[in-house]
């Protein structure tokens, strides 16, 4: 496989020049004449900016690509413009498509990735290079790649943590930590090997300010990086304040000594003449409109865990479900099926609001009124959950309840209707979670519990503990002494555009109240 492609490709050998031929023959048969007329109207566009901007050779262009059916349709629009640009002019621009890898990909994402690139005869193109990225790391993308173990716990970890601190509300919960990972990862792959020159995106003008305006009033509210030395200019000084952001929020929520180090930063380093190409208003997004490039030739399936509402590519919008459904039946003692159709029927109006194909709303909308949805989308979703990040529905209803955030203000009905063995002990689990955290403590330090139990119990009880949380004692610790909805945490959900309030009951025979539901 083709690793790193050189800056330029004015003279493509004839095995390249024929693969480009088939590739681009094979994708305008599956174009709609408008589509067809925006391929060679972007291309031309796109050449004259990197001619103006001056680009190294014929220049590198990026696309962030997620694996989902839109980002599968913004790769095949942007292969064809460089497909065309190749035949137009005996020279193309390098295609870099970054995939952000994260524990919430079913292999099922992998598998539409691979299809897409080989339908589009990117394998074999010297001009396309076609990365994943793990944490901090760059590789080659390879449908076969082992599952990252840093990956994979960090991802844990942010989620439990975040969860505690929260309830478990679905966005912050799987959405905050991970936004910010492939914010990270747009300034790794933009920074790759000798840079990008333009990074394609499918916002409009209008779109691209209003981010960038939210970031920036984020970024007002935490602390400048003390490492900073100076904030660089375009889309560099974004990432730099997204990097305060993130700095601040996991600083938060794991703790001052409980941060993970570079990994949850975003860099910033990027080519200062890094600029967008938006394809937006030349080509339509919608699935339905390129349903036939999207399912036939492209072979993109909707997989039943990767394909989860408003997600093509990722299946936490199915633990989302099932988390609602979990707090209904543990935290307000009604029927999970009661919570499961209570975000179904939220998660379905996302799906109205963001215009999919109505046969997907279809499909979705089926999936979870099935008679038996309640108990065969627990089980697939548990299964996920334990393979994915490590997890079982004990630690899930734990995240549910958050027993042991803000001092431990829900710890006894947790104990209570959780764990009753523990319930007696709720004194020496107290004692035990109230010893400060510092630098230099370890989550095996019980000191502080001498006077409460002798070692042993001290070593049972924190082992029950990390049992029913998946998280360690110290970590445990940090949430005893952190409060329930951070503000930094309320200020991103407050921007967010998918939350809605619901009418529901916190209890079998409560009166309605209003409760705000996010997710995707």
């Amino acid at each position: 496989m083709k690793q790193s492609a050189g800056p330029a490709h004015p003279a493509a050998g004839a095995g390249v020049a024929a693969l480009r031929a088939r590739s681009l023959d094979g994708l305008l048969g599956h174009l709609t004449p408008s589509d067809r007329e925006a391929v060679r109207r972007s291309a031309h566009a796109l050449r004259r900016l990197l001619r103006d901007q001056h680009a190294r050779g014929t220049g590198t262009v990026l696309v962030a690509y997620g694996g989902g059916k839109d980002s599968s349709y913004t790769v095949a629009f942007v292969r064809g413009m460089q497909l065309f640009a190749a035949q137009r002019y005996g020279e193309t621009f390098t295609l870099r498509a970054a995939t952000n890898w994260h524990a919430g990909m079913p292999r099922a994402v992998m598998e539409n990735i691979d299809r897409v690139y080989e339908a589009l005869g990117m394998y074999a193109d010297p001009a396309c290079e076609l990365l994943l990225i793990e944490g901090g790391h760059v590789r080659p993308f390879a449908v076969d790649v082992p599952r990252s173990p840093q990956v994979t716990a960090r991802n844990r970890t942010d989620i439990l943590m975040t969860g505690h601190r929260t309830r478990a509300d679905a966005r912050p919960t799987f959405c905050n930590a991970c936004n910010l990972s492939m914010a990270r990862a747009f300034g790794i792959a933009a920074a790759h090997g000798q840079g990008a020159d333009l990074i394609i995106t499918g916002d409009s003008p209008d779109e691209q300010r209003a981010y960038t305006a939210w970031i920036s009033q984020l970024a007002r509210k935490v602390p400048r990086h003390s490492g900073a030395r100076g904030r660089p200019a375009g889309f560099g000084q974004v990432l730099g304040a997204l990097d305060d952001v993130a700095r601040a929020y996991f600083a938060d929520i794991h703790g001052p000594w409980e941060l993970p180090g570079p990994d949850h930063g975003v860099p910033s380093q990027v080519p200062p003449h890094l600029r967008f190409f938006s394809v937006y208003g030349g080509t339509a997004y919608d699935a339905a409109s390129h349903w036939d490039l999207l399912t036939h030739h492209l072979g993109f399936v909707f997989d039943d865990l990767a394909f989860s509402f408003t997600e093509s590519d990722c299946a936490n919008p199915a633990l989302m479900a099932h988390l609602r459904g979990l707090k209904a039946q543990y935290l307000f003692r009604r029927d999970y099926r009661e919570g499961l159709d209570e975000y179904a029927a939220f998660a379905l109006k996302l799906m109205r609001r963001k215009e999919f194909p109505q046969p997907l709303i279809d499909t979705m909308a089926a999936r979870y009124a099935a008679p038996e949805a309640h108990t065969v989308l627990r089980a697939r979703v548990n299964a996920f959950a334990a393979e994915a990040y490590g997890l079982d529905e004990r630690q899930l209803v734990c995240m549910v309840h958050s027993p042991f955030t803000a001092a431990g203000a829900a710890l006894r009905p947790y104990l209570r209707n959780q764990a009753p063995r523990l319930a007696e002990h709720e004194a020496a689990v107290r004692h035990l979670l109230s010893a400060q955290v510092t630098e230099d403590s370890t989550t095996a330090d019980t000191a502080d519990t001498a006077d409460t139990a002798d070692t042993a119990d001290e070593a049972r009880l924190t082992a029950d503990l990390e049992e029913l949380s998946g998280l360690h004692l110290r970590q445990l610790r940090t949430l005893y002494g952190s409060d329930l909805h951070p503000s930094l945490v309320q200020h991103i959900l407050r921007g967010d555009p998918h939350k809605e309030r619901i009418r529901t009951r916190h209890a079998p025979d409560g009166p309605e109240v209003d409760e705000t539901l996010s997710g995707r």
